[in-house]
């Protein structure tokens, strides 16, 4: 067979990037199905660590803008996918740049064109079905995130949205939430390169929380597994990194709809091109906090239910397709191959 080149960080080499269940929640999912697809077009797929950058007919850049781009004669044969957005990575959008690749698989309805850049989904593998028991469901709410702070501050910031979430139901109605997620006992340092240097150390950070009295009483731990944790909650806040993005809509309301939990959204302006509002609440509809929770209070489980059935309905229909690992194999090895052939 052919050889083709994954580009992938330290942690995802000798094809790590391609074993089931070696990261959670299956987030390489899109990876395991791209080699399949690539597979039955003649291709073997590997680590750059196997399958060399030199010896490879295809390359693909599969973690954002490297730090090394491709030297002059590889740039046919080179192949950039983009998954975080300018908010975090700006340099991934930087168009000079990305005249070192032959083609950009992006999210970005902004950006995609179909000649240079071609469009992709986060994508997922797919539960055959999703649980509706509501005897399971313990409590209302939940938030499942990092701890994280954004690089630097912008308009459409919604890192510090979940902190005004957080705070809100911690205040209002403890009772009803839990947050999960790596970070939150401890500060997080921001700043210069050399300040955010201090989150390597967890004893000073928590020691910092303590004594700012950062602490967060709702936080509940980390999870090994998403869904597992969300089964137990009616709704989850589900807001991506950044809003106001066409085509940004990442893991985080899939994540919720496999749990069969129903997300209360706000991130990419456009996300009802994608997903029907009967899916999920959309939190643009409310002005404050109360009014969401005045709205979830006055549900009858029927109408819950309704939500969940939809949800179901959605993930079985050709408009969910796009967002399945399949279809990014699929897509990724059509854009390709449109200019390697056997």
């Amino acid at each position: 067979m052919r050889k083709a080149c994954l580009v992938v960080d330290q942690y995802q080499k000798v094809n790590k990037i391609f074993e089931i269940g070696a990261f959670r929640d299956d987030i390489n999912a899109k990876y395991i199905e791209l080699k399949r697809a690539l597979s039955q077009r003649g291709y073997e797929l590997a680590t750059q660590d196997i399958n060399s950058i030199e010896n490879s007919e295809i390359v693909i850049y599969a973690s954002d803008l490297p730090d090394t781009l491709p030297a002059e004669k590889d740039m046919h044969k080179s192949y950039l996918v983009i998954w975080e957005s300018a908010f975090i990575r700006p340099e991934n959008y930087n168009h000079e740049l990305h005249k070192k690749f032959n083609k950009v698989f992006t999210w970005s309805d902004d950006l995609v064109d179909n000649e240079n850049y071609l469009k992709i989904n986060f994508s997922h593998w797919f539960p055959r079905e999703i649980k509706k028991d509501l005897n399971i469901k313990n409590k209302m709410f939940t938030l499942i995130a990092g701890n994280k702070k954004p690089p630097h501050s912008d308009v459409g910031d919604l890192y510090a949205e979940r902190i005004k979430a957080i705070r809100w139901f911690e205040a209002n109605h403890p009772e009803q939430f839990d947050l999960y997620g790596v970070g939150w006992d401890r500060h997080r340092f921001s700043g210069p390169k050399i300040i955010r240097a201090l989150n390597r150390l967890p004893w000073l950070a928590k020691i910092v929380q303590r004594l700012r009295s950062e602490q967060f009483p709702s936080y509940s731990g980390t999870v090994s597994n998403k869904r597992a944790v969300m089964e137990k909650y009616r709704f989850s806040i589900c807001f991506e990194n950044v809003r106001g993005i066409k085509g940004y809509i990442t893991e985080k309301i899939f994540d919720s709809f496999f749990a069969g939990c129903v997300p209360v959204y706000l991130g990419a302006s456009n996300v009802l091109d994608y997903i029907p509002s009967e899916c999920f609440i959309d939190m643009r509809n409310f002005p404050s906090y109360e009014s969401l929770y005045r709205f979830v209070q006055e549900l009858s489980d029927e109408q819950y239910l309704d939500y969940l059935n939809n949800i179901d309905g959605f993930l079985q229909s050709e408009g969910a397709r796009p967002f399945m690992a399949e279809s990014f194999g699929y897509r990724v090895c059509e854009g390709i191959l449109g200019n390697h052939g056997r």
